[in-house]
């Protein structure tokens, strides 16, 4: 697929829709663009960080969100 010849979203196949946001991520990729990420993305870390390590907040398994996840959605 090419620029030239992109159809319109909504008539891509799904295998096409993912294509074309690999292609999006991959030109966005931020050492060619000469951007990081934003400064509160390192100060959230760092809070979430002592907050597990203060015992104040942890981890949760990827299928135990997901699960309260599926309840929580209509």
């Amino acid at each position: 697929m090419t620029v030239q010849t992109i159809p319109p979203i909504e008539e891509m196949t799904p295998a096409q829709r993912i294509e074309l946001m690999e292609a999006l991520w991959k030109s966005m990729d931020s050492h060619r663009l000469g951007v990081g990420p934003p400064d509160w993305h390192g100060e959230y870390l760092r809070d979430r960080e002592k907050a597990i390590a203060e015992g104040t907040d942890e981890f949760v398994e990827l299928d135990e969100f997901e699960s309260e996840l599926r309840r929580m959605l209509p």
